[in-house]
Order: structure tokens, then C-alpha cells, then sequence
């Protein structure tokens, strides 16, 4: 599954215990390109969200196409070119995504977009979270929610499992139907959905000690051990979360008022859901947002900022999964995706404050990225609007 960063968590709540975020202390920097007046606050630098990966768009189509549904109508719907589909490398962003999500659910009336045999009726996930937030502890919480889906899905039966000494616990789906890649995907879906929901009820990421899927591996990236921050074994027998269970003393921190606007953004919040922006790849990567009409930093020079060696700042890079070309990589494709959703850009304006000095420069580099042209990517997602591509 995929997703990117969580709106900010409300403050604790009255009567009950803090636990410390991962919110970090961020200069006030202005947009790239765009000059400050003379005496004006200094405007942050417009948000990096991380885009989906279009694998993730073809996965969540399959119910919808099992059920013969009009796929195109419905990538349309939610401003998203059924074109891009042939593209595997290609990415929408967020908020078409959840506009994706939204559209299935009301066209179909189904919480799970017609991956399984018996819908899920919209409004049973509400249901659920108004009975979790008045739970004492996460393991409460997490018994009370799968035993309440369990009234709903008829093709895998979540439960809490703790081990036998007490130290380990998992979140497991035991398959109930046919194996199919709609089961697994729901599945995958399922406990991502738990994943973000849980983070949320906690005010803070649930640390995993790996991630069993029973669906097979996708050919396109898709950035699932970045989301879950854990190792993922898939093509397994049955679909599970494993974590430390003493997460399970953990107190709810969420309350009837902190839910309404939890529901209300919802579900881009369960898309993005809560992200540890203290990891040093998350901060890396909100150094070189401001920095991004600039000639970006060498590793040496980000160690040197970040007061690490070079080889330190590689080992601990690689031991999350990531490297420093590919964090500069991700984060230029995702705010070039953003800008060309702005009719008022040019693709050039579009190169120019990502620092390519050349456009064709750029236009080569978006291709690499995403497997198709800059010009050609804007045209398909515009071509609904009628905006001119450049």
C-alpha cells in the first residue's frame, strides 16, 4: 500500500497522558521562486506530499472491473487519465487518489470497492471508530474494531493474536474464501486501513516487526515497506501485522471531538497515514524541498549539515530502505507532479523552479521517472479540462 504524510495530530487531549510526537522544528522558509516582500512573514515552502504509484490505481480497480463497472468513467470522475494505467512507472497525486476512493465507495455503495463478494455498507467504518475512541487502552481498541468487522466480512476473519510469553502480538487475517487477488488486496488494504487508524488512536507510529501479505509481490514499485517501515514478506499464507506487545498498554488518546475531524478528512488521513517525520530520510527530504530551485546539496554536503560522516549518513539511509539519489529523485518527481496539476505553469516554469536549468534536461529526467514525458503526462491529465499542456 502507499501513502505520505498525516495532517498534523490535534494536542493532547485533557485528562490523559501525553505521548511525545514526531513533529520536528521547521524554518519558515519561503517557495521556491518566489520572493518575499520587504517586511512580510517568511512563507514555508508548499508541501512535498508524496505521490501514489500507479500499480496501487490498477489494484483497487480490480473489484470495480470483476463487476463490469465502467473503469474509465470512474478514473475520469476523479481527474485521473485512464491513459496513465500504461504507464507503470507513472503516479497520481493524493488528493486524486482519495477523490478515487471517494468515487468508487459512493458509486458502488461498498467500503471495499467490490473486492469482495459481500459489500462492506459505507458508514461501518464510522461505526467502528465511535466505538474505538471510547476504549481504554490500543489493545482494547483493537479487539473491539475486529471484532466488529468480523461482523461485516464474510471472506477472512481479523483477530489479535499475543504470544504464548506475552512479548509478541500480531493482527491477523484468517482466510475464510478462495484465495484471488481481489481477497489479497482487500486484505492488504484491510491492514494498512488498521495500520493508520491505530498510529491515529495512539498519537504515534506503531513500530512493526514485519508484514505478512498474502498477496504476491507487484512488479512496479509500490513503496509498501517505506509505508509500513518494516520488512514484508508476501505471496504468504495468510495476511498479518506483528508487533511488540507492549504496544498493546498503550492509551487511546482520541476523543468524540478528535474523531469528527479525523472522519472528515477521511480518506486521504488513512492514505497518508501517520508518518514518523523524524526518520532521516523524512528529514532529508524536507531540507532539499526549500532548497529545490538551488543546486541540491551532495551527500557529502548533507552529512556534513546533518553532522554525520558520509558512511554514517549512507548505513543509516540504507538500513531504511533508502538512498540519498533516490530521496532527491522522489522528491523532485512529486513536486513536478504537484505543479502540473497548476494550469498556470508552464512546463518550463515547472523545470525552472526545480532547478533544471534546462528544460530538456528536465524533460528527460520526468521521463526516466515515470515512464512518460512531461508534456505528455500534463496533456493526459488535462485533457479532460481542456487546458493547454504548456
Amino acid at each position: 500500500m502507499q501513502t505520505a504524510v498525516l495532517p498534523s495530530l490535534r494536542p493532547p487531549l485533557p485528562g490523559k497522558p501525553h505521548i511525545s510526537g514526531h513533529a520536528l522544528p521547521g524554518a519558515r522558509l519561503r517557495d521556491a521562486g518566489s520572493p518575499a516582500a520587504p517586511g512580510a512573514p517568511v512563507e514555508p515552502p508548499a508541501p512535498a506530499r508524496h505521490t501514489i504509484a500507479i500499480p496501487h490505481v490498477t489494484h483497487i480497480l480490480q473489484g470495480a472491473r470483476r463487476l463490469g463497472y465502467d473503469v474509465d468513467a470512474l478514473l475520469r470522475r476523479a481527474d485521473i487519465s485512464p491513459a496513465l494505467l500504461a504507464s507503470p512507472s507513472a503516479r497520481v497525486t493524493q488528493g486524486q487518489y482519495a477523490a478515487l476512493i471517494r468515487t468508487l465507495r459512493r458509486v458502488m455503495r461498498d467500503e471495499l470497492w467490490g473486492l469482495l463478494d459481500r459489500p462492506v455498507t459505507p458508514g461501518v467504518f464510522a461505526q467502528v471508530c465511535r466505538g474505538l475512541v471510547h476504549c481504554a487502552t490500543l489493545e482494547d481498541a483493537i479487539r473491539t474494531g475486529l471484532r466488529l468487522y468480523r461482523q461485516h466480512i464474510d471472506a477472512f476473519a481479523p483477530r489479535l493474536h499475543v504470544g504464548a510469553d506475552g512479548t509478541t502480538a500480531a493482527v491477523v487475517l484468517h482466510p475464510r474464501a478462495p484465495a484471488s487477488a481481489c481477497r489479497s488486496f482487500a486484505e492488504s488494504t484491510f491492514v494498512f486501513h488498521a495500520y493508520a487508524l491505530v498510529s491515529w488512536l495512539v498519537a504515534g507510529q506503531i513500530p512493526l516487526a514485519r508484514v505478512d501479505l498474502s498477496a504476491a509481490a507487484s512488479q512496479g514499485r509500490t513503496d509498501t515497506e517505506r509505508v509500513f517501515k518494516a520488512r514484508v514478506s508476501y505471496g504468504q499464507p495468510v495476511t498479518a501485522l506483528h508487533f511488540d506487545a507492549a504496544s498493546l498498554r498503550l492509551p487511546v488518546m482520541q476523543d468524540a471531538a478528535s474523531l469528527r475531524d479525523f472522519l472528515r478528512e477521511t480518506p486521504r488521513n488513512l492514505l497518508i497515514r501517520y508518518r514518523d517525520n523524524s526518520c532521516l530520510a523524512e528529514r532529508i527530504r524536507q531540507h532539499l524541498r526549500s532548497h529545490l530551485d538551488d543546486e541540491l546539496p551532495s551527500l557529502e554536503q548533507m552529512a556534513q549539515l546533518l553532522r554525520l560522516t558520509p558512511q554514517t549518513l549512507r548505513r543509516r539511509l540504507r538500513d531504511e530502505g533508502r538512498g540519498y539519489q533516490s530521496i532527491k529523485d522522489s522528491l523532485r518527481r512529486d513536486v513536478a507532479i504537484g505543479m502540473m496539476e497548476r494550469p498556470g505553469m508552464t512546463l518550463q516554469d515547472v523545470a525552472l523552479r526545480l532547478g533544471f536549468s534546462e528544460p530538456s534536461t528536465f524533460h528527460r529526467a520526468f521521463k526516466k521517472w515515470t515512464g512518460v514525458a512531461p508534456g505528455e503526462y500534463r496533456m493526459r491529465g488535462m485533457r479532460k479540462q481542456g487546458v493547454p499542456a504548456a
